[in-house]
Protein backbone atom coordinates (compact mmCIF):
# COMPACT_ATOMS: atom_id res chain seq x y z
CA UNK A 1 0.00 0.00 0.00
CA UNK A 2 2.83 2.40 0.63
CA UNK A 3 4.50 1.96 -2.26
CA UNK A 4 1.38 2.62 -4.53
CA UNK A 5 0.84 5.78 -2.34
CA UNK A 6 4.46 7.10 -3.45
CA UNK A 7 3.63 5.82 -6.98
CA UNK A 8 0.83 8.61 -6.87
CA UNK A 9 2.70 11.24 -5.21
CA UNK A 10 5.40 10.78 -7.65
CA UNK A 11 2.90 10.81 -10.56
CA UNK A 12 1.01 14.21 -9.00
CA UNK A 13 5.00 15.57 -8.81
CA UNK A 14 5.63 14.45 -12.26
CA UNK A 15 2.05 16.15 -13.67
CA UNK A 16 3.29 19.66 -12.44
CA UNK A 17 6.03 19.82 -14.70
CA UNK A 18 4.89 20.91 -18.56
CA UNK A 19 4.62 19.00 -21.02
CA UNK A 20 6.96 21.63 -22.88
CA UNK A 21 9.44 21.52 -20.34
CA UNK A 22 9.23 17.78 -20.74
CA UNK A 23 10.54 18.39 -24.50
CA UNK A 24 13.09 21.06 -22.81
CA UNK A 25 14.06 18.42 -21.09
CA UNK A 26 14.68 16.25 -23.72
CA UNK A 27 16.19 18.75 -26.29
CA UNK A 28 18.55 19.12 -23.33
CA UNK A 29 19.16 15.54 -23.12
CA UNK A 30 19.57 15.07 -26.54
CA UNK A 31 22.31 18.24 -27.10
CA UNK A 32 24.71 16.05 -24.47
CA UNK A 33 23.73 12.68 -26.77
CA UNK A 34 25.05 14.41 -29.66
CA UNK A 35 27.81 17.10 -28.48
CA UNK A 36 28.81 14.65 -26.20
CA UNK A 37 28.87 12.09 -28.37
CA UNK A 38 30.62 13.40 -30.85
CA UNK A 39 33.62 14.56 -28.17
CA UNK A 40 33.96 11.15 -26.61
CA UNK A 41 32.92 8.51 -28.86
CA UNK A 42 36.53 8.67 -30.43
CA UNK A 43 38.46 8.58 -27.61
CA UNK A 44 36.34 5.48 -26.37
CA UNK A 45 36.39 3.54 -29.10
CA UNK A 46 40.12 4.35 -30.30
CA UNK A 47 42.80 4.85 -27.37
CA UNK A 48 46.35 3.88 -26.93
CA UNK A 49 46.60 0.33 -24.74
CA UNK A 50 48.17 2.26 -21.71
CA UNK A 51 46.02 5.64 -21.70
CA UNK A 52 44.57 6.33 -18.05
CA UNK A 53 40.59 6.95 -19.91
CA UNK A 54 40.08 8.39 -16.44
CA UNK A 55 38.13 11.33 -18.28
CA UNK A 56 37.16 9.65 -21.59
CA UNK A 57 35.08 7.08 -19.22
CA UNK A 58 33.61 9.72 -16.90
CA UNK A 59 32.11 11.87 -19.64
CA UNK A 60 31.37 8.20 -21.47
CA UNK A 61 28.80 7.39 -18.50
CA UNK A 62 27.45 11.16 -18.47
CA UNK A 63 27.00 10.09 -22.48
CA UNK A 64 25.51 6.85 -21.89
CA UNK A 65 23.02 8.26 -19.06
CA UNK A 66 21.65 10.70 -21.09
CA UNK A 67 20.01 8.63 -23.25
CA UNK A 68 17.84 7.15 -20.41
CA UNK A 69 17.14 10.95 -20.15
CA UNK A 70 15.24 11.80 -22.90
CA UNK A 71 12.93 8.32 -22.33
CA UNK A 72 13.03 9.93 -18.43
CA UNK A 73 13.39 13.51 -18.21
CA UNK A 74 12.43 14.50 -14.89
CA UNK A 75 14.07 10.92 -13.23
CA UNK A 76 17.51 12.12 -14.71
CA UNK A 77 17.35 15.62 -13.50
CA UNK A 78 20.75 14.84 -11.28
CA UNK A 79 22.52 14.32 -14.14
CA UNK A 80 21.39 17.95 -15.63
CA UNK A 81 22.37 19.04 -11.41
CA UNK A 82 25.49 17.36 -11.96
CA UNK A 83 26.10 19.14 -15.18
CA UNK A 84 25.35 22.19 -13.48
CA UNK A 85 27.55 21.70 -10.55
CA UNK A 86 31.04 20.64 -12.13
CA UNK A 87 30.45 23.35 -14.92
CA UNK A 88 30.36 26.30 -12.54
CA UNK A 89 32.96 24.45 -10.08
CA UNK A 90 35.06 25.36 -13.17
CA UNK A 91 34.46 28.12 -14.13
CA UNK A 92 35.01 29.57 -10.56
CA UNK A 93 38.22 27.88 -9.69
CA UNK A 94 39.85 27.62 -12.96
CA UNK A 95 38.29 29.51 -15.90
CA UNK A 96 37.84 33.03 -14.23
CA UNK A 97 41.19 32.88 -12.04
CA UNK A 98 43.26 31.58 -15.61
CA UNK A 99 41.22 34.20 -18.20
CA UNK A 100 41.69 37.56 -14.78
CA UNK A 101 45.66 36.19 -14.99
CA UNK A 102 45.85 36.03 -18.56
CA UNK A 103 47.83 32.96 -18.82
CA UNK A 104 45.35 30.67 -21.02
CA UNK A 105 45.94 27.19 -22.37
CA UNK A 106 45.67 26.89 -25.94
CA UNK A 107 42.17 24.71 -25.19
CA UNK A 108 41.13 27.68 -23.26
CA UNK A 109 38.38 29.60 -25.81
CA UNK A 110 36.97 26.24 -26.35
CA UNK A 111 36.51 24.75 -23.02
CA UNK A 112 35.26 28.24 -21.65
CA UNK A 113 32.33 28.53 -24.53
CA UNK A 114 31.35 24.81 -24.10
CA UNK A 115 31.21 25.22 -20.39
CA UNK A 116 30.21 28.56 -19.98
CA UNK A 117 27.27 27.50 -22.11
CA UNK A 118 26.50 25.08 -19.92
CA UNK A 119 26.42 27.22 -16.74
CA UNK A 120 23.84 29.63 -18.77
CA UNK A 121 21.47 26.97 -19.85
CA UNK A 122 21.44 24.36 -17.19
CA UNK A 123 19.53 26.75 -14.82
CA UNK A 124 17.36 27.93 -17.38
CA UNK A 125 16.16 24.15 -18.34
CA UNK A 126 15.93 22.70 -15.45
CA UNK A 127 12.46 22.46 -13.50
CA UNK A 128 13.50 24.55 -10.12
CA UNK A 129 10.08 24.17 -8.79
CA UNK A 130 10.28 20.36 -9.76
CA UNK A 131 13.38 20.21 -7.50
CA UNK A 132 12.61 22.07 -4.54
CA UNK A 133 9.63 19.72 -4.30
CA UNK A 134 11.14 16.43 -5.27
CA UNK A 135 14.34 16.53 -3.37
CA UNK A 136 14.07 19.25 -0.77
CA UNK A 137 10.45 19.53 0.65
CA UNK A 138 9.85 15.63 -0.16
CA UNK A 139 10.66 13.31 2.79
CA UNK A 140 14.18 11.83 2.73
CA UNK A 141 14.26 7.89 2.21
CA UNK A 142 14.38 5.82 5.65
CA UNK A 143 17.78 4.64 6.59
CA UNK A 144 16.76 1.81 8.42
Amino acid sequence: MTEIAATVAQDKLASDVSLARLYVLRATYLLLVVGLGAMILPPLLSHAPMARGVIPSLLGAVWVLAFVGLRYPLQMLPLLMFELVWKAMWLIDFGVPQWSAGQLPPTFVEDFQAIALGVILMPLVIPWNYVYRHYVKQRADRWR
